[in-house]
């Protein structure tokens, strides 16, 4: 007669180890791909960079859907943009007090990132955020409200420009954009989702900034597309729009 293998050791304890040990090594191999952008973080101390525990990994190289290749981690330039806005104290980490105006100079809220100048696309390679003008086979469903023709009114009530057209997502089949025609015959875009629609009124209404505030929207170069970083600048300048556009509503509540 011979023993079992297991009356030396206790195999669910040793099992229970394996695991934890295999969990650990996977939290560790995840924190440190997530450094692959976004890394060493930047000090307020001049020369100073954090990197953290694990340390950054070393750079991979990654083929794009557009047969292009990224390494990541990467040597990137540094973004030298002055930032518009002077802290309040001396301390390290002090609130930051806008110098001029927070909503077009990107400050807080309405900062954004220095994306690639170039248009987001489809599958087929073609810039998938377009208006409906261009696209003949797209249209807005006769039961949904349609918001060509109508005023687009601030926080203040007040008209901020017309609606001229609508921009879709071709890739998600949605509306991104509304197109507006504001003061000096500028045409510049509205997030469909920071607005709301009165079919009754025939009034698009946007409570994050005033109707005076539409005529410096930032503007996109191509009148069939835009890009990632415009759009990065529009989205932002309408959110910053929540704590910026009145000086009431950086105030405290109390």
């Amino acid at each position: 007669m011979h023993a079992a293998i297991t009356s030396y050791f206790d195999v669910a304890q040793i099992t229970l180890y394996l695991f934890l040990g295999f969990f650990a090594g996977v939290v560790y191999y995840l924190h440190r791909e997530d450094k692959r952008e976004g890394y060493p973080l930047e000090s307020e101390r001049t020369g100073v960079v954090v990197q953290g525990f694990p340390a950054i990994p070393t750079p991979k190289t990654f083929l794009l859907a557009d047969g292009s290749e990224v390494e990541a981690p990467r040597e990137q330039p540094h973004d030298s943009r002055p930032i518009k806005a002077s802290p309040i104290a001396k301390f390290l980490g002090a609130p930051l007090k806008p110098d001029g105006d927070p909503m077009v100079d990107g400050v807080g809220p309405a900062a954004y990132a220095e994306r690639a100048d170039i248009p987001d696309v489809t599958l087929h390679g073609t810039p998938k955020i377009v208006p409906l003008r261009i696209v003949p086979d797209w249209h807005i469903d006769h039961n949904d409200p349609d918001p060509r023709g109508m005023s687009v009114v601030g926080a203040d009530g007040k008209v901020g420009g017309t609606v001229k057209d609508v921009w879709l997502d071709r890739s998600e089949a949605i509306i991104r954009y509304f197109e507006i025609e504001v003061e000096g015959a500028r045409n510049v875009l509205l997030p469909t989702t920071m607005t709301r629609i009165s079919d009754s009124q025939r009034l698009v209404k946007v409570r994050s900034i005033l109707g005076s505030q539409f005529a410096k929207v930032p503007g996109h170069k191509n009148t069939d597309f835009v890009t990632r970083l415009e759009e990065d600048k529009i989205c932002a300048y309408y959110a910053g729009g929540h704590l910026y556009a009145t000086p009431e509503r950086s105030e405290p509540l109390i």
